[in-house]
């Protein structure tokens, strides 16, 4: 089965239009239906069955993944001495995780299963890979920018060693992972929750971290196939379809109610939003015709702040706006020879480390953004804290708040629970049928 997304913009559109019309704009005809579906949630006890905790990490180019991956480990430590667990993972504590380009890599690494069934990676391991391997995956252009440029055979390599033949059905937590597919000519996901259903959906990860990396001004187009060879993707980068995949994981979220049966709306929602840092084009960097990669950075960064805002005003609007968290470094140069892949590793991290230091900032729709008083730590510590609080509230909960698909000893094709509100990570013209 093949389906046909028609528009770009479907996920995107999909959250506005479930958020739009309950918060953002205070539909009063839809305020009673809002009210009826909030007012009879099923409870435990006096309390509710608690909130689904989402991870949505950006796009971006070698340093964006260092600044996520640097925040995540900060994240791991705050959550180790609040459960005083000093084992504890950062998967261990999210329901869902969505992760685009080198946010899909960090995803992968933090989110797949090894073989003794803990996460492939803890956050410090998966930080100095990323440091480790920046030379094998980026290297600076002629220009001077810092852009993805892709050795295929090198990169691929490098997932093949770390992935191995590990597909989506070996992670732990539902996982979402964009790219744009030129047969349908629209944004798909690949998706844990669809792998689940048929072999047909089910990709290997080193394939999926290959194709939403894969820069279409470098490479062009990267073709991956499903596991039982059936499916065949033509694809570009996730940052192309979705730089911030948080819309994505909310929709994803809210309309699958085989995992999240409880999930309501956005106030039974807490999400935290890795942001990409600015793009820093910086001083003598200005110039009359920027070029491609600038291009499609300008689009995905304007884009992906449409998103954060809205969001946000969503959470604000619904008085849980404290659930709803984005770290994103600001006033960074991103281009600065600090960030040289030559550069001693700890120079790199060292500028991780000033992007935590930043006061947050929070951001308004059609009114911009402005600095808060906290910064992106002690948000990062408040955060853990309510991860840690709704983690122990579970123990003590009737009711769970996710109710997790697990591998089936058959692949019968079923319907997934997502795929009328997800974009499936099968294509319109993907399907070889084989005699």
């Amino acid at each position: 089965m093949a389906l046909l997304v028609n528009e770009v913009d479907t996920l995107t559109n999909q959250i506005f239009s479930i958020l739009e019309n309950k918060l953002l704009f205070g539909d009063h005809e839809n305020a009673n239906v809002a009210k009826t579906h909030r007012e009879d949630p099923v409870k435990s006890g006096n309390r509710f069955s608690g909130k689904v905790r989402i991870l949505s990490i950006d796009s971006g180019s070698f340093s964006d993944g260092i600044l996520a991956a640097q925040s995540l480990l900060t994240l791991q430590t705050f959550l180790r001495q609040k459960s005083g667990n000093p084992n504890a993972s950062v998967a261990q504590y999210f329901d869902v995780v969505a992760g685009s380009e080198a946010g899909a890599i960090l995803a992968a690494l933090l989110f797949t299963r090894a073989e003794n069934g803990a996460p492939l990676f803890t956050a410090d391991q998966a930080l100095q890979f990323l440091v480790k391997n920046r030379r094998e995956l980026f290297r600076s252009s002629p220009q001077g920018l810092f852009r993805q440029l892709f050795r295929p055979s090198g990169v691929k390599k490098l997932l093949g060693r770390t992935f191995g033949e590990l597909t989506l059905k070996d992670t732990l937590k539902p996982v979402l992972i964009p790219c744009y597919d030129l047969c349908s000519k629209a944004p798909l996901l690949f998706s844990r929750a669809d792998a689940l259903e048929m072999d047909g959906y089910d990709f290997k990860m080193k394939d999926v971290c290959y194709v939403t990396s894969a820069d279409p001004t470098v490479v062009g187009v990267v073709e991956v196939r499903s596991v039982d060879e059936r499916t065949k993707i033509m694809a570009v980068e996730g940052g192309v379809a979705m730089k911030n995949p948080t819309s994505a994981a909310i929709t994803h979220v809210l309309n699958n109610k085989q995992e999240f049966p409880f999930c309501n709306g956005v106030e039974d929602l807490l999400v935290l939003s890795l942001g990409n840092g600015e793009s820093g084009f910086g001083s003598g960097d200005v110039t009359l015709t920027p070029t491609r990669t600038k291009f499609l950075r300008i689009a995905g960064e304007g884009a992906s702040d449409i998103v954060d805002q809205a969001i946000s005003m969503a959470f604000g609007e619904s008085g849980n706006g404290s659930n709803y968290v984005r770290i994103q470094g600001n006033g960074l140069n991103l281009t600065t020879p600090n960030l040289h892949p030559k550069c001693k590793d700890a120079a790199v991290i060292s500028i991780a480390k000033e992007m935590l230091a930043q006061r947050s900032v929070e951001s308004h729709l059609f009114k911009g953004k402005k600095r808060s008083e906290a910064t992106n730590l002690e948000i990062l510590e408040m955060m853990g804290g309510e991860l840690v609080k709704e983690q122990e509230r579970r123990k003590t909960s009737i009711l769970p708040a996710v109710v997790l698909k697990q591998k089936q000893s058959t692949t019968t094709p079923r319907t997934s629970s997502a795929s009328s509100t997800t974009i499936s990570s099968q294509s319109s013209c993907s399907l070889d049928h084989q005699n």
